[in-house]
């Protein structure tokens, strides 16, 4: 549905996802990136900077906790980017905070908190 997801490391705890918003799929009836798109992309991207910087098995792995705050309206035509900091990571769950961002303009601010997924049984 996001469509392909650019995923690269900044740092030691923070990644950037990035998704290019298509025209209508991606839009509300003003034009602009549709709240669900945007709360859409940051789930995935908790989980993709999960992996990308502490090798946690994402697929497995469930959002506990998601805040978010919608800042701004996201512009369809320019790409949209998830930058995750990774705050802590336990033994079962990993705290995050991060923004939603086209170049200098802020769209979303949010927090979360995803569980690891259990230890395989033999």
């Amino acid at each position: 549905v996001l469509g392909k997801l650019l995923i690269r490391q900044e740092g030691p705890a923070t990644c950037r996802v990035r998704m290019v918003p298509r025209v209508p799929l991606h839009t509300n009836s003003a034009n602009r990136v549709h709240g669900g798109v945007t709360l859409a992309l940051i789930d995935v991207s908790i989980f993709a900077a999960a992996y990308v910087i502490a090798g946690v098995d994402a697929g497995r792995s469930v959002t506990l906790e998601l805040t978010n705050q919608f800042i701004g309206s996201g512009d369809a035509s320019r790409p949209l980017d998830c930058v995750v900091e990774l705050l802590r990571e336990t033994g079962r769950l990993v705290f995050v905070r991060g923004l939603i961002v086209q170049d200098d303009d802020l769209v979303a601010s949010f927090t979360g908190t995803a569980r690891k997924p259990s230890p395989s049984r033999a």
